[in-house]
């Protein structure tokens, strides 16, 4: 008879469970909706059951709600993983702005999600536990690079962490969420890789020509 599993590796099953079941619900969620998505089709296609999505979660509206903590924790993670201090405040923020334009394009479902709960009136997020906390730290480095910037006499004074994260995600947001209006309308394709680099420079641009206006 094979020797019990040690707590460690119990917990270690569990996590790599939970994380299954997350990785697999945020594409029911991102492709279906909250309202369209199905707890049922995300435990076909798992390695467990519905009854045990329950036990982990609770419920379908708490694993939504645990999708788009770990969809958000994932951007606040790169962020804080981002060396900027040691950098001047220009290239400071051009570095913030490719790495949010990265993440972006790297995870769309991250931004269909967004959209979404966005249909809900944040009614599901509201609920998060964690995800107020999640802000301070993405705003408090913006803060401080602003203050070196103003220090430096090179940013406008009118303008605070909160503005600068809504350029930045305005732009990288948009370039995802509207990509197939915009061709059909336009004829023009925002994620043709050849364009790529233009738009992450502009967004880099953008950014800094409006933070040193006079």
């Amino acid at each position: 008879m094979a020797a019990p599993s040690s707590e460690a590796e119990r917990q270690r099953d569990k996590e790599r469970t939970r994380a299954d079941i997350l990785a697999v619900a945020t594409r029911e969620f991102a492709d279906k909706g909250y309202t369209g998505a199905r707890v049922d089709e995300i435990a076909a296609r798992t390695s467990t059951t519905k009854r045990m999505i329950y036990y982990y979660f609770g419920g379908k509206e708490q694993l939504y709600i645990a999708v788009l903590e770990r969809a958000y924790s994932a951007l606040r993670a790169s962020e804080k993983q981002l060396d900027v201090e040691h950098l001047d405040p220009e290239d400071a923020l051009r570095q913030l702005a490719a790495l949010t334009f990265d993440h972006h394009e790297a995870n769309p479902d991250f931004i269909r999600l967004v959209s979404i709960e966005n249909i809900h009136h944040a009614e599901h997020l509201s609920r998060s536990e964690i995800l107020a906390g999640l802000a301070d730290p993405a705003l408090g480095g913006i803060t401080r690079i602003l203050e070196r910037g103003r220090k430096a006499g090179l940013f406008r004074e009118d303008v605070d962490a909160l503005d600068v994260h809504m350029l930045i995600s305005s732009f990288c947001v948009f370039r995802l969420a509207n990509r197939h209006t915009f061709q059909a309308i336009f004829g023009r394709d925002m994620l043709d890789p050849g364009r790529r680099e233009h738009y992450r420079a502009m967004l880099g641009t953008l950014l800094i020509e409006y933070l040193t206006a006079r």
